[in-house]
Parts: structure tokens; C-alpha cells; sequence
């Protein structure tokens, strides 16, 4: 058996599983752009006779469910940081250096790149537009941008990041404890639903938004484990025999 200090080889990839099944969803998305789904989802949580969201004014869907979760995530990040810079000097620390720093970056990535493309992008919430209330006008993601003096800042879900983030425990604890690590996607998975549904509800967010998040958030945590933790077996043919080294 080995030593939970010393790092296993890794578990062949299913690159049919790790990036196929995103790719379809990447596509499933835009096709879904021909449909009204994001609009026939959004009505269900829109009530027209108050001329706003359901959950718009909701304590808990604003103060615990978005703004506590965040901060817990938050934390939960700064903990990583403080465990990856004292596995540097503390002896009892330096065998998770590697997976700590994954964790880190893995983190750091996966909730920095949506600010940025919410700028680029200028999606429109559904609370800002003129089918809900508002006073934008819809377009679909990968058309023109209507004419604003208010951008808009909604695609991709940054909530929904703060839980799909959470991707990367998978990834980290995936060569270590691989039982463990599933039970870190299934939380990391259904945190992520949880805060999108949360913000469908609010009006902050369309369907495809959140899936998107998903999918980037995902290939982001995939990619740093495969450039600092991803060690596959090596193989030694020996008088006709392939024996795996290290596993």
C-alpha cells in the first residue's frame, strides 16, 4: 500500500470523460442559443404580476446562500494559500506541497478568469431586460451587442465559479484517495447547482450561464492538475513482460 506521504502515480486520464464530455456541452450550449430555453427557464422564476423575481428581495438567497457561501469559500481559499506557503518550511507539510499548489492555482483561476469576461462578453443579466422589467434588450451570446450605456456584466456566473471551483478538491485528492476525491466532485457539483439555481431565481443569471461556468471551471482545474500533479505509471518491458514502475 502507499504511504499517504508519498505520492502515488497517477490514474490513467479519460480524455473522452476529461474534455469530450465538456466539448459536447460546449455544443449543446450554442445550439441551444436557436432555442428559447434560457428565456422559457427564466419565466418560471419571474412573476409578472409583481414585475420582478422571485427570489429578487430573498434574505436568504442574497444574504446566506450568496453573500455567507462566498465568504466561506473565500476563507476556504485563504486556508489553502496559508497550508501552500507553510508546506515551503514545515517538514510535515512539504509532501502536499505539489497538491496544495494545485489546489492554489486551481482556485485562483477558475474564479479570476470571470471578471474579465464579463467585461469582454457584456452579456445582460435577466433583471436588466425589458422581458423581465428591465430596460436592455436580449441577445444571444454569440451575437452583437445591442446598443447600451450599461453593459452588461452576467456571462459567465460568477457565484456559480465560487462552487464549481470547488472542481479542483476533486482533482488534488484524485491519485491520493480516489474515494474521497468523488465525494469532493459530487459536493463541488451540487454546491455549484445550488448557487446557480439560487441566482436563476434572483434574476442574475440564465441556464446556459451557469453550464458554461461549469465547463470552464472544470477544464481550468483539469488543466492545472495535469501541469503540476497529473504523474502517470511508467512502464519497463522486461523479457517480454510490461511491469508499471511506481504505481
Amino acid at each position: 500500500m502507499v504511504s499517504i506521504l508519498t505520492r502515488p502515480a497517477s490514474r490513467p486520464l479519460n480524455v473522452w470523460v476529461c474534455l469530450g464530455i465538456p466539448a459536447i456541452t460546449a455544443i449543446i450550449l450554442v445550439l441551444l442559443e436557436l432555442t428559447s430555453l434560457d428565456m422559457d427557464l427564466a419565466r418560471l422564476f419571474y412573476d409578472p404580476v409583481a414585475g420582478e423575481f422571485i427570489g429578487r428581495h430573498s434574505y436568504f438567497l442574497e444574504d446566506i446562500l450568496h453573500d455567507r457561501a462566498k465568504q466561506v469559500v473565500i476563507a476556504f481559499s485563504v486556508f489553502a494559500i496559508i497550508g501552500f506557503i507553510g508546506s515551503l518550511f514545515l517538514t510535515r507539510l512539504k509532501p502536499f506541497k505539489r497538491e496544495l499548489g494545485c489546489l492554489v492555482l486551481s482556485l485562483g483561476l477558475a474564479t479570476a478568469f470571470v471578471t474579465p469576461m464579463k467585461a469582454v462578453t457584456a452579456v445582460q443579466c435577466p433583471w436588466s431586460l425589458e422581458q423581465f422589467g428591465g430596460h436592455e434588450t436580449y441577445s444571444e451570446l454569440l451575437s452583437p451587442r445591442p446598443q447600451t450605456d450599461k453593459p452588461g456584466r452576467c456571462w459567465p456566473g460568477g457565484h456559480a465559479a465560487t462552487g464549481f471551483t470547488l472542481f479542483a478538491l476533486f482533482f488534488v485528492l484524485r491519485d491520493r484517495r480516489p474515494r474521497i476525491a468523488r465525494a469532493a466532485f459530487v459536493f463541488a457539483f451540487t454546491l455549484g447547482s445550488i448557487f446557480s439555481i439560487g441566482r436563476m431565481m434572483q434574476g442574475a443569471h440564465f441556464f446556459s450561464h451557469n453550464i458554461w461556468t461549469a465547463v470552464f471551471c472544470w477544464l481550468i482545474c483539469l488543466g492545472s492538475y495535469y501541469w503540476i500533479l497529473y504523474r502517470p505509471a511508467v512502464k519497463l518491458e522486461l523479457a517480454g513482460k510490461t511491469e508499471p514502475v511506481g504505481a
